[in-house]
């Protein structure tokens, strides 16, 4: 029964004096005559508040006087003694004084730590405080449904009993607090102490009179202010706008609330002065919705004061609410607003992985990496993608989280601070991955951003696998210094200015390697194409990518060559490398070994293929169950014995290489050099009798002490300057011109990582290109601590949009041209970021060359196909002649064809001309570095490619005229489900890099030269990409009409040559003439794949170690045993059945010799924009010495004019 109905069973009582009727009960003994008591609760108060204000006062009144006479008691006497002239007197009087105050003191300062939170015990007493302040609010909210006053039994009130010991617990508490209190005075006047003189008091009162009143508890409300200290000491509230927010949240609902309770008492009870007349029946909430209403200004006027002191109270609230109002609840709603959106903590999936990925989120960045991380292509990727950004995202990237929300997760924050990381859950994280901004000015700063990034995840968790980004290659080195960085537990650092300059220095080798590459180790969705266009077979290329799997045990035992055939021809996989584990137990990476190399159990293999399902073949193959299948599709899982016991051990392992987290890494490239398999190769390549050994090479040759490239002293920058006067008289030919943008202040792009693919020691030293950087020479010095030793290196200050010093350094007849610039960052306009390059790419393809040149220095080098005769003009090489500039075999081996004597009965004649006339700047071979991808349009003004294109659907990007950085994002995910592709790309690009030699480049910022050991010579046994001709030498059979897949296995079993692509002309698979001499990528053509006399093949070819002694051309013709070329490029030695061996004698070589330096005067008049204060180059010419003839154009020249001489060509 409540207490209502029980004040409603007896009959109401008359009061004579007020006539104010409040109930009664019988069963509590209360006043029999219904009397109010309310003036003896408030009046409790009041004399506790003003009697101890009072005693307070009085004290200080006290003390004040006390102190004011003793200080002139103190006077007088200090006046007497200095009149009478006695000495002070030291009494020890106030000793006792003394120990009395540090009695006080060590009390106070006990008490002020009990109530500071400074202790476990004090925060604890605290929160106490506080929760039970909101205890006797919430007994207050209970109470109120009751009336104002009634007849309450102490014993018998359950509620009455815990707000009494509520009340006892808060005095006790205001005794610790005046204790700890330095000024009494205010602290009788704080809010809280006058909350406690209003609630306190009354308790008791209310048991001694066995009554209770409602009165003034409501201000236990106030308490609430006092919320966002409570939470600061219990750590709960960090950051400035939490506890801002709960600051204006806490005074708004205290003061509501408290302003509520007032309304209530009053409203409830009536005025004192008209006896309690005018009141009126509202419930405590009525009251806050009356407040709530009035603070917004509405006044529905449903609920409204009729008492006086409420009326009065609402005139003086409205003032103050509404101003409170008008200012907290905006500001609150704006703090509530700019909350982080993305502010939760991830939640981990049981059964399910997780990876954060940080650093540079944009939408650029993100959409790219999503779209090769979640490709279709990836066998059941079941990982969720973490996002850590400490900028929330804008619309649009919010766009693309949402389209991805089953698999994406963003989260605002920085992985700088260990809450956001535990956020996350970083610690359980299957990896991180962070993004560099590819477009940054400062790229150092860049480095530096990311590096931080690493220290402090490394820090918060050193097991957690990291694959950053990193833009310069020096920067690298620094990840070194952390000690928690390894590389063989999955950590790794992908450098884009590396990878980039070693793409596009393949290139130089064997143009489009960089496409092929690129498209390899991204993942590209299958676009199929029904007409017959260059797009069709490109595109079919395109849906290749690189995947790895464990062989099957029936690979066991078998050759290289054999297994690769069988996957080829039998499974249609490419296999191109695999992951030797050598006697020692380490492993290596080894690309395309030959027959020396047998397949060991668990051996991983490298495979070129369209879909990871396809891969699965090799790891499923048994001989007896697939034998005799002729459908790779039909290849699973077979239940054979031998199968089921040695190959569920490789499916294990297969499953950790998809998600290496703990994996041992041991790529071959990340081990030693020296751990990799020493193996003796016979080699086919080699011509039989020429077995001569290199011993003057060994003694005269350097490398450096890795023995991975060509080294040699360091040189100073004024040795290798050439003028343009100096340039013009070289007569460069085979070379390659690098045209670079840069000035003092730009940004260093690292050309040693241009340069260290071009001198990698698996090519002979004759094989070297010879390199010509244009550009600022002011930037090239700052370069040139790292190209000093390197040789073969030349610079020609100047700028690439001159024509003059491009015709200085013959770009119509280099083998390559490469244009970069190191100022596209610093642009704002994403489209203007290319424009030093774009423009440079126009001008050259704008030139016109006197074609007389190009025949004059084939003849001056031997060029001249065979029924030419020098002297006669009427033979041009129109007349069945084509003269191919840069086709090139493993050593880069320029091959001039004559294609009338090779027409034989019923063998049908190319109708397209895959020659390049050097008298048009179109036909220099070119490549162009490019920030923006969709100013690949500007490039190639007679292409249909749309602005919208993507880069690689682009015509430039297929020809492998253009590279973009961008295409490097997908290393990302790439290495993140199988880190073996980095190390593969890396051996490939690289030319041999490995963390021995960075380590060392960390240390002495240049390499260090070594001798030449048998263990630094046999590193220089490994594979390298060449491009192969199909119209003239042994596969020339095959070049007309024949098949692809012929082609691979031929030279795979008779050369160990590895095929993996095509290099075709754009207009090969038309049936009429075309003058275009574009060429396009095909990549791991089907083994019916027609071939065309014009394709060059793409191929890894060995290491040939007589090369430095053959100088035997790979041609049928009759002029192949020239034993130098236009590039100065050695030849490998293949066996043809009609090769002619002829001879050349040093005498005829030493004429022909001093022919060519006669005409040296000459080259002048063929530039006809060249300064006319060019002077040539004096060389004296002794016909007596042949040596010094020699030694005279090989030092004077950059690129040499004659057949390469031992004596002059062994030193640097």
């Amino acid at each position: 029964m409540s207490k209502r109905e029980k004040f409603n069973q007896d009959p109401s009582i008359q009061i004579s004096k007020m006539n104010v009727i409040i109930p009664f009960s019988p069963d509590v003994p209360c006043d029999s005559n219904g009397q109010r008591m309310w003036w003896a609760f408030l009046a409790s108060s009041m004399v506790t508040f003003f009697g101890g204000l009072f005693i307070i006062l009085l004290w200080r009144t006290l003390k004040y006087l006390w102190t004011v006479c003793c200080h002139c008691n103190a006077k007088k006497k200090t006046v007497h003694r200095i009149t009478t002239g006695d000495g002070i007197k030291r009494v020890d009087k106030e000793d006792p004084a003394a120990s009395e105050v540090g009695w006080m003191t060590s009390v106070k300062d006990w008490a002020g730590v009990m109530i500071s939170a400074q202790t476990l015990t004090g925060r604890v007493l605290v929160v106490l405080v506080f929760a039970l302040s909101i205890g006797a609010l919430v007994i207050y909210f209970i109470d109120s449904s009751d009336p104002i006053e009634s007849c309450q039994n102490f014993y018998k009130d359950f509620t009455l009993q815990i707000d009494m010991a509520f009340n006892v617990f808060f005095l006790l508490y205001f005794g610790l607090r005046f204790i700890a209190a330095n000024d009494k005075l205010w602290f009788w006047l704080e809010v809280n102490s006058v909350v406690d003189f209003f609630t306190v008091p009354p308790v008791f009162v209310s048991v001694y009179l066995n009554r209770s009143w409602l009165g003034l508890r409501f201000l236990r409300a106030l308490r609430l202010i006092q919320f966002s200290e409570i939470l600061q000491f219990l750590n709960i509230l960090k950051t400035s706008n939490s506890i801002k927010l709960v600051n204006l949240c806490s005074i708004f609902i205290s003061t509501w609330l408290t302003a509520a309770g007032f309304i209530h008492l009053v409203e409830n009870s009536g005025d004192p002065w008209e006896n309690f007349q005018n009141s009126q029946a509202l419930s405590y909430w009525e009251c806050v919705y009356l407040l709530m209403v009035t603070m917004s200004t509405v006044g529905y006027g449903d609920v409204y004061a009729k008492t006086t002191l409420g009326r009065l109270f609402m005139v003086f609230f409205i003032l103050g609410g509404l101003a409170m109002f008008a200012s907290y609840v905006p500001e609150i709603i704006e703090l509530i607003g700019n909350r982080k959106k993305y502010g939760g903590s991830y939640s981990a999936v049981n059964g399910r992985k997780h990876i954060v990925v940080c650093g540079h989120i944009t939408l650029e960045s993100v959409s790219n990496f999503l779209k090769d991380f979640l490709h279709k292509d990836r066998d059941d990727v079941n990982v969720e993608i973490v996002f850590l950004h400490n900028i929330s995202p804008n619309l649009e990237l919010e766009a693309l989280f949402k389209r991805h929300f089953t698999q994406v997760e963003f989260y605002q924050g920085s992985v700088l601070n260990p809450h956001d990381l535990a956020r996350v859950k970083i610690e359980s994280a299957d990896a991180c991955l962070i993004l560099a901004n590819k477009y940054c000015a400062d790229p150092d700063a860049e480095d530096a951003s990311n590096i931080m990034r690493v220290i402090s995840i490394k820090n918060y968790h050193p097991k957690i696998r990291i694959i950053t980004q990193m833009l310069q290659y020096h920067n690298k080195a620094h990840l070194l210094n952390i000690p928690s960085w390894n590389w063989k537990e999955g950590d790794d650092a992908i450098c884009l200015a590396e990878l980039k300059l070693g793409f596009i220095a393949q290139s130089c080798l064997a143009q489009g390697l960089s496409t092929m590459l690129a498209n390899l180790f991204s993942m590209r969705s299958f676009i199929k194409i029904e007409e017959d266009t260059w797009q069709k077979y490109y595109l079919e290329g395109v849906a290749n990518e690189m995947y790895t799997e464990y062989l099957s045990s029936a690979f066991v035992g078998m050759s290289f060559p054999v297994i690769c055939e069988l996957c080829y021809v039998k499974l249609k996989l490419l296999l191109i490398a695999i992951e030797y584990k050598s006697d020692q137990r380490e492993c290596s990476t080894l690309i395309n070994p030959g027959n020396h190399v047998k397949m060991q159990e668990g051996t991983l293999g490298f495979f070129i293929a369209s879909d990871a399902k396809e891969v699965k073949r090799a790891l499923f193959y048994c001989k007896a169950c697939h034998d005799d299948i002729s459908d790779p599709k039909r290849i699973k899982k077979c239940g054979c014995k031998k199968y089921t016991q040695k190959m569920i051990y490789f499916e294990e392992d297969q499953q950790l290489a998809l998600s290496p987290k703990k994996k041992q890494r041991n790529g071959g490239m990340r081990n030693s050099p020296n751990s990799s398999p020493k193996i003796m190769r016979h080699d086919p390549l080699v011509i039989p009798g020429n077995d001569q050994m290199e011993s003057m090479d060994e003694n005269i040759k350097k490398y450096d002490s890795t023995g991975m490239f060509h080294w040699c002293p360091s040189k100073d920058i004024e040795k290798v300057i050439l003028t343009r006067s100096e340039a013009a008289m070289t007569v460069l030919s085979g070379h390659v011109v690098v045209c670079i943008f840069g000035d003092v202040k730009s940004a260093l792009i690292g050309l040693r990582n241009f340069v260290m693919p071009l001198r990698a020691s698996n090519f002979h030293y004759h094989e070297l290109k010879h390199i010509v950087f244009v550009g600022s020479l002011e930037y090239l010095k700052r370069e040139w601590e790292t190209l000093h030793n390197f040789p073969k290196v030349s610079i020609l200050p100047g700028t690439p949009l001159s024509r003059a010093d491009l015709r200085a350094v013959n770009i119509n007849l280099c083998d390559m041209c490469v244009i970069l610039s190191a100022n596209q960052n610093n642009i704002d306009d994403a489209s203007l970021q290319d424009k030093e390059c774009i423009l440079a790419s126009l001008n050259i393809k704008s030139m016109l060359f006197d074609d007389s040149i190009g025949v004059l220095q084939a003849n001056s080098q031997g060029f001249t196909p065979p029924g030419m005769d020098r002297s006669s003009p009427e033979n041009s090489p129109v007349h069945g002649l084509v003269r191919q500039t840069s086709v090139t075999t493993g050593a880069n081996i320029p091959i001039i064809t004559e294609l009338a004597p090779l027409a034989k009965p019923g063998k049908k004649l190319p109708v397209i001309s895959f020659s390049q006339d050097k008298s048009s700047g179109t036909s220099i071979q070119m490549i162009t570095e490019l920030v923006n991808d969709s100013n690949v349009q500007f490039l190639d003004q007679d292409d249909d490619d749309d602005p919208d294109t993507e880069l690689y659907l682009t015509q430039p990007f297929a020809c492998g005229t253009a590279f973009a950085v961008s295409v490097l994002d997908s290393l990302m995910s790439a290495t993140y489900f199988n880190d073996n592709i980095l190390t593969l790309i890396r051996t490939l690009v690289t030319g041999g890099a490995t963390p021995e030699l960075e380590g060392l480049l960390a240390e002495e910022n240049a390499l260090r030269g070594g001798y030449s050991t048998p263990q630094t010579l046999a590193n220089r046994d490994r594979c390298r990409v060449a491009q192969l001709a199909l119209y003239d030498g042994p596969f020339a059979d095959l070049g007309d009409g024949g098949c692809y897949g012929d082609l691979f296995c031929k030279a795979l079993k008779t050369y160990n040559m590895l095929c993996f692509g095509i290099y075709r002309l754009r207009d090969a698979h038309l049936n009429q003439q075309s003058q275009c001499t574009k060429r396009y990528v095909i990549t791991n053509p089907p083994y019916a794949f027609e071939l065309v006399p014009s394709d060059l093949i793409f191929c890894l070819m060995q290491f040939d170690h007589n090369a430095g002694q053959s100088r035997t051309s790979l041609s049928h013709s009759s002029h192949s045993s020239h034993s130098s070329s236009k590039k100065s490029s050695s030849v490998h030695s293949i066996p043809t059945t009609n090769r002619t061996n002829r001879v050349k004698s040093r005498d005829s070589r030493d004429k022909q010799n001093a022919t060519r330096m006669s005409r040296v005067g000459q080259e002048k008049t063929w530039f006809t924009d060249e300064p006319e204060d060019t002077h040539l180059r004096t060389i004296q010419i002794k016909p007596v010495n042949t040596l010094s003839i020699n030694q005279v154009i090989q030092f004077k020249s950059t690129s040499s004019l004659i057949p390469p001489i031992r004596e002059a060509e062994d030193e640097c």
